[in-house]
């Protein structure tokens, strides 16, 4: 629905009328007084010079130097509730056959409804969802034109489809599923060619206990742990006997006592046709609890020492990175910054734009994305190379830091072999840990049709 205010159709109207009424009488006006007339049209037309500071084509490295912006704008606003079963743009063609440059299944765009505040599939929320539009102020038409100041040679290159603020709810697919294992099924968008960007957000992640051996059917490492290991003074120092070891085998449990706290920093989402994108989080995991058995050798007299083991490991710093299918993403809230719709037969830079839209469709959501709370709905398994990565940070403490055996070395030679607690240096390397297809908790939507019907 296209908005006029009222006032202003009034104006219309009363210059119109008066224009006729007194048509016989107009005055001529000089340039002077020309200048000083302002007034606005419903339609602008505008044009971007290559040399024009504001041409972002121009200046980007490597790119076409002389491409010109020609832009039709609508001064008004447009309100826009729309329900599309299925959007593919660009399938096969100069991106390759066997896929779409953007493939989207029911893609929903409305106003914001009660999203703010409610997500559920109540009368309430859905009436206000349905009865709510996105509101597109100034859309506009835009054409990059090569060669723009030559008639022989000019060539319109691409068309952008835009407007210059966008307010409303989008959402893809039906909604936010997971199956019998709590794993995220993914559904509406297919591929996706464009640039969106994540705002930062938090998460807090349970991490399941794992059991690992040194080199037993079980969760092999493969690592030894070695380090110094002392008998303890009465000042709680290191007494007199004084060794060093190394494990010649082991199995010990890893609990995490606490959960890991997410941090997901803004960063975009930017490629062609993608199906997957990959976020990154990190976190920082403390109160580890270990415990198990271990058997060494030590260098005192050639006395090896086995029993049961205990530790803590602490500060323990964690990259999260996160493969996420671009269908378990299902809203996105538009707080007032354009979208872009474009296609273009090479790279382009667009004015105003925050990335070079691709040969091909190319979907720009520029203001950040609020993907919601990232608290998996599952807890999380240490991956082998994680606790690989974590044994060799342990074994650089435990190389630094003595193990204390009790008097005269008895507490370890009985077969009570304390690790400590291991606190981790804040400039130890950071560990990597690998997460996949998170179904993400505030993914959930209210659908934007009346009654029951999960999409209409």
């Amino acid at each position: 629905m296209l908005k006029i205010k009222p006032f202003c159709i009034a104006l219309i109207s009363l210059s119109v009328s008066v224009a006729y009424a007194n048509s016989t009488t107009l005055q001529s006006m000089s340039d002077e007084q020309l200048s000083d007339t302002t007034g606005q049209a419903l339609m602008s037309l505008s044009y971007i010079a290559p040399t024009d500071a504001t041409n972002l084509e121009a200046k980007r490295l490597g790119s076409e130097k002389n491409v010109g912006f020609y832009k039709l704008g609508l001064e008004a606003e447009l309100e826009l509730n729309a329900n599309i079963k299925k959007l593919q743009l660009g399938c096969g063609g100069v991106n390759g056959a066997g896929n779409c440059d953007i493939d989207i299944d029911n893609l929903s765009l409305s106003g914001l409804g009660n999203s703010a505040t409610s997500n559920t599939n109540s009368t309430s929320d859905r009436a206000a969802r349905v009865g709510s539009s996105a509101v597109l102020t100034n859309p506009f038409i835009q054409f990059a034109i090569k060669n723009p100041n030559s008639a022989s040679t000019r060539e319109v290159i691409g068309i952008n489809l835009s407007s210059e603020k966008a307010t409303g709810l989008m959402t893809f697919g039906t909604e936010n599923l997971v199956d019998s294992s709590n794993n995220g099924i993914p559904n509406g968008i297919n591929s996706l060619s464009g640039y969106m960007m994540i705002a930062p957000q938090t998460g807090k992640a349970t991490i399941n206990p794992l059991t690992i051996t040194q080199n037993g059917a079980m969760n092999p490492t493969g690592i030894v742990l070695a380090g110094k290991a002392c008998s303890t003074s009465i000042f709680g120092g290191c007494g007199i006997v004084r060794t060093t070891y190394k494990t010649t085998s082991y199995n010990i449990t890893l609990t995490p006592s606490q959960q890991a706290i997410l941090s997901l920093p803004q960063q975009p989402i930017e490629g062609k046709r993608m199906s997957s994108a990959i976020l990154n989080a990190s976190t920082t995991v403390n109160d580890i609890k270990l415990s198990g058995q271990l058997a060494a050798d030590t260098t005192l007299l050639g006395i090896k020492i086995s029993g049961d083991t205990s530790g803590v490991l602490n500060n323990l710093k964690v990259n999260a990175t996160i493969d996420e299918s671009l269908g378990l993403f299902h809203k996105a809230t538009l707080n007032g910054t354009p979208v872009l719709l474009s296609m273009q037969s090479q790279d382009i830079r667009w004015p105003g734009a925050e990335s070079i839209a691709r040969k091909g469709w190319w979907l720009e959501i520029s203001n950040p994305i609020d993907i919601g709370d990232i608290t998996p709905n599952k807890n999380i398994d240490i991956a082998m190379p994680t606790v690989k990565d974590a044994l060799l940070e342990v074994n650089n403490f435990l190389a630094d830091n003595w193990v204390y055996c009790g008097t005269l070395a008895l507490s370890c030679l009985a077969g009570n072999i304390p690790l400590g607690t291991a606190n981790l240096p804040n400039n130890a390397n950071v560990v990597d840990m690998a997460m996949k297809n998170l179904s993400l908790k505030n993914q959930n939507f209210t659908p934007n049709c009346y009654g029951t019907l999960k999409f209409c």
